[in-house]
């Protein structure tokens, strides 16, 4: 017993520690995460209010940023205001006309009707040259054709049937009546149009003055349209009347050939017409002035 009351007693005391201080990285952290969150919520925010035209501005920066960078502004802005219908057109773009697809549609209708109103002029006159026991023999002599420009009537000159006397702007009795027939079938529309003459490529003989075959065959495009007239095609249908000597001829690979002394009227187009109003001049419309004797009666060879 004496030795157990020496033995000394041991106390375990467990020693429960805190976690210590860790410092304040867990805030920062949180600030950071929050700070993201709201400049994302910012971001979605901008880019639901901002107009199509500004959105396409930045997606062209991203793209050629030098580009946007040289050329300034917003680059395809367009309206500021967010609300829809408080300000301008939001689809709407610098320097850009938005054409609403009906505007579209309509023209392209309109483009279609058109064409098909020619083809029909088309089919009316070659009906009308087969049921007439005159015109039927110049059959070959008409050639007609849609082109982009309109409808075509190109009036030929054959090998022993020409339509003037040579190297004058006198038509034949035979050109006259097939002018006047054409004149009442190309009143049926409302398309103005263009007489353009056209000789071969030989030259005009005993000439006076410089005149040539410029000045023949746009004398000759100027009785044609005395023709058309007289046969009675309203005036103001006449857009414009031109000369165009050898320059297009019909027969590339001839410039000689009979064929290429010819008469062309074009029912034209709307766009052509246009153009031709607005000077936008198209190559085969080339206005040549109107000159030299008044019935071109020098003589001539070949032409």
């Amino acid at each position: 017993m004496a030795d157990e009351s020496q033995r000394p007693i041991i106390v375990k005391r467990i020693k429960k520690g805190g976690h210590g201080h860790h410092g304040g990285a867990w805030k920062i952290a949180y600030a950071d995460f929050v700070t993201a969150m709201m400049a994302f919520f910012l971001l979605m925010w901008l880019l639901g209010s901002a107009s199509q035209g500004t959105l396409n501005g930045i997606a062209e920066f991203f793209k050629t940023p030098l580009k946007v960078a040289m050329a300034g502004g917003e680059g395809a802005g367009d309206a500021t205001s967010v609300i829809k219908g408080g300000g301008n057109d939001l689809t709407k773009k610098n320097g850009q006309v938005n054409k609403g697809g009906k505007d579209m549609q309509d023209e392209e209708q309109r483009k279609q009707q058109e064409k098909k109103a020619l083809s029909q002029l088309q089919k009316q006159i070659e009906l009308t040259v087969d049921q007439s026991q005159i015109l039927k023999d110049y059959k070959n002599q008409l050639k007609l054709e849609i082109t982009p420009e309109g409808l075509k009537i190109q009036i030929v000159d054959e090998q022993n049937r020409p339509m003037f006397d040579a190297g004058s702007s006198r038509m034949l009795p035979h050109t006259r009546l097939l002018l006047q027939q054409l004149a009442q079938e190309l009143n049926q529309l409302p398309n103005r149009i263009s007489v353009s003459g056209h000789t071969d490529a030989s030259p005009f003989a005993g000439g006076q003055g410089g005149y040539s075959n410029w000045e023949l065959s746009a004398d000759r495009a100027n009785t044609a349209r005395r023709e058309l007239i007289a046969g009675g095609l309203a005036e103001n249908k006449v857009l414009r009347v031109v000369g165009l000597a050898s320059a297009n001829p019909l027969i590339k690979s001839n410039v000689f050939s009979p064929e290429n002394r010819r008469i062309a009227i074009v029912v034209l187009n709307k766009e052509t017409e246009e153009a031709l109003l607005n000077d936008g001049v198209k190559p085969q419309f080339n206005q040549t002035p109107i000159g030299g004797p008044a019935q071109g009666e020098q003589a001539a060879q070949g032409q």
